[in-house]
């Protein structure tokens, strides 16, 4: 599973990264120390720290409800991949935004799409792209 450096989850969460390693010495979100000392996230506790984060803002002024896109583009952490025998359900947690896409099996599994992993979504009207990144 891929791991995130403090970063690259800040820009993923829509926070800064000094916010990021406050989370982390409060013990809200679990690292880990490489072979360098450098912090990293697991990827799937990211994910599962996204939808909580979310969920506690729920339409609050905090500073994590900042997250803004760009040209429709949406970047974020996948938190749910639900397939089916055709069709198949992407959940992206873009900062403070929770995006869902749907998309046939075989695109997930050519993409190679799982919880945790860092993907965009692009918005175009009604229709939802994920880009893997």
């Amino acid at each position: 599973m891929r791991s995130y450096t403090i970063g690259q989850a800040a820009r993923l969460l829509g926070v800064s990264p000094d916010t990021v390693r406050r989370w982390a010495d409060a013990e809200r979100i679990p690292t880990r120390r490489d072979e360098f000392g450098k912090r990293l996230i697991e990827g799937t506790d990211l994910a599962a720290f996204s939808v909580a984060l979310a969920a506690d803002a729920n339409g609050s002024d905090s500073e994590d409800s900042g997250y803004t896109s760009v040209r429709n583009a949406f970047p974020g952490i996948i938190t749910a991949v639900k397939l089916g025998d055709v069709a198949a359900q992407v959940e992206i947690q873009a900062g403070p935004h929770r995006l869902v896409s749907l998309l046939t099996r075989e695109a997930v599994e050519e993409l190679g799409l799982a919880v945790g992993m860092e993907a965009v979504a692009r918005v175009k009207s009604t229709n939802v792209h994920i880009d893997r990144a």
